[in-house]
């Protein structure tokens, strides 16, 4: 069954058609919302909707910062035309959207931002990859965003891999942004005897 979301965020209004079959189709998910409210689209920005679903960062994004500036990927076939009708509902139809399992379908690097509010109701499999695989596609400088319903295994899994990270809750939800401050994962710390 296809719905029809009109709403504004960040002063863009943006109208979004979702299906029963993708995640939050009657309304954009408060934690999408909440981490949005923490990050500002810059014009220089690249970003990745990892993960994108019907398309809402992703458009907002383009809506904001250029659509050339923006890929989306998912993993769901349904999801990813979803947000390829919803980019041309919104006049935004250049975004580079992609079916891929991961990262692994795509051969882009050089994000500035990479957006993300994971399937955290699953194993760690999919998070641990987007985290590990985001690392190395984003730029010396660049962050990644994540939203989720738990806190502790993304804190210490990007800590890990990005030597820190910094944590809000809003709502209920833990918004995370961790920079790239090298090339390398971050070192592990010798223990104190």
């Amino acid at each position: 069954m296809t719905d029809m979301i009109n709403t504004t965020i960040k002063g863009i209004g943006l109208k979004l058609k979702t299906h029963s079959g993708v995640f939050s189709p009657s309304r954009i998910d408060a934690g999408t919302l909440a981490m949005l409210s923490l990050i500002d689209f810059d014009a220089d920005d690249k970003i990745l909707d990892l993960g994108c679903g019907y398309g809402v960062v992703g458009i907002l994004a383009a809506k904001l910062i250029g659509e050339q500036n923006v890929v989306m990927i998912d993993n769901d076939p349904l999801a990813v035309k979803i947000a390829q009708e919803n980019a041309v509902l919104n006049e935004v139809s250049g975004i580079a959207i992609y079916q891929s399992d991961g990262m692994n379908q795509l051969s882009e690097t050089g994000f500035t931002k990479i957006v993300s509010n994971p399937p955290y109701h699953t194993d760690f499999s999919i998070p641990k990859n987007f985290i590990e695989k985001g690392f190395n596609r984003l730029v010396v400088g660049g962050t990644m965003h994540m939203v989720t319903k738990r806190k502790a295994w993304y804190q210490n899994k990007l800590r890990a891999i990005f030597g820190g990270v910094r944590v809000r809750e809003i709502d209920g939800y833990y918004v995370f942004c961790a920079e790239k401050r090298s090339s390398n994962y971050a070192k592990k710390r010798p223990k104190q005897s």
